[in-house]
């Protein structure tokens, strides 16, 4: 099979690939069945290092990229929609020779994996959607998103991260779990502006998911934090009844990242996922 290929560039397994157009940096760790992660807004690949070292020590192969305006990934100034995030994932995994992977992300990572089944659904054997909000854009989001983009273009990062490091974390877990928030807001701190606000506008322009969800043929993962205030875990229940192979799981004592603030419970809820399903 294609996907038990290995194409890995240094010991360390971080790689980088041109695929249309742009440079991506990612990733590439282990040996078994491929699972590819995609972080969120605004961090990095780095966001699913308990995630890379927990899979693979567990017989998988992990492919974690920097999308395109992040991490060390190309920055591309304008609008970048989820489908052209979509679009590079596909070219990177025919980059490294891989016909089918389980496709994890979370919140905007979550929506860009939801892009990428539905474009690519024969390239998707099992998916995991933590932290995701199906529901198409508003016009007050459209315009909050807009302006957000303007500011982060015209101040950079700094005085969002401070603003929303509570939110992205429970006040909680900022407080008690000093080392996982130092790393959180330095994933925040160095995002590219230019690339953190161009994926801004293209989400205000995201479709409505809702539809496809009924549609999901592959098995599916729907995980929240109890805490999450961006997307609740009343949301996640609410996918799960549309999805039809799906399940649930609420991860206790997180909010908005619970793969960082919960990374044993995640890791755990994960695992048992992909093993009921790719063993």
């Amino acid at each position: 099979m294609a996907h038990q290929t290995k194409n890995t560039a240094n010991t360390n397994g971080t790689n980088i690939a041109s695929v249309r157009g742009i440079s991506v940096t990612y990733t590439d760790r282990g040996a078994g069945h491929p699972v590819l992660l995609v972080h969120g807004h605004p961090f990095d690949r780095t966001m699913w290092d308990p995630q890379v070292k927990a899979l693979t020590q567990h017989g998988y192969r992990v492919i974690a990229p920097d999308l395109r305006g992040y991490g060390r990934s190309t920055v591309v100034p304008g609008t970048t929609t989820l489908d052209t995030f979509a679009r590079d994932l596909a070219a990177l995994l025919d980059h490294l020779d891989l016909d089918m992977v389980s496709a994890v992300g979370l919140s905007m990572g979550g929506q860009i994996c939801l892009e990428l089944y539905r474009l690519f659904s024969d390239r998707i054997d099992s998916l995991t959607l933590a932290a995701t909000d199906p529901r198409p854009e508003t016009d007050q989001g459209r315009t909050d998103r807009a302006a957000l983009a303007h500011r982060l273009r015209s101040e950079g990062m700094r005085g969002y991260t401070d603003e929303t490091l509570i939110g992205m974390m429970t006040a909680d877990n900022v407080r008690d779990l000093p080392e996982v928030a130092d790393h959180v807001r330095a994933m925040m701190y160095a995002a590219p502006p230019q690339g953190a606000a161009s994926a801004l506008l293209g989400r205000a322009q995201r479709q409505d998911y809702l539809p496809l969800l009924r549609r999901i043929a592959a098995p599916t993962l729907l995980v929240a934090g109890r805490h999450d205030t961006f997307t609740p875990p009343r949301l996640t229940e609410s996918m799960h009844v549309l999805v039809p192979d799906s399940l649930v799981q609420i991860i206790e004592g997180a909010g908005h990242l619970p793969n960082l603030e919960r990374p044993e419970r995640f890791n755990e809820a994960l695992r048992r996922f992909l093993d009921h399903n790719h063993t």
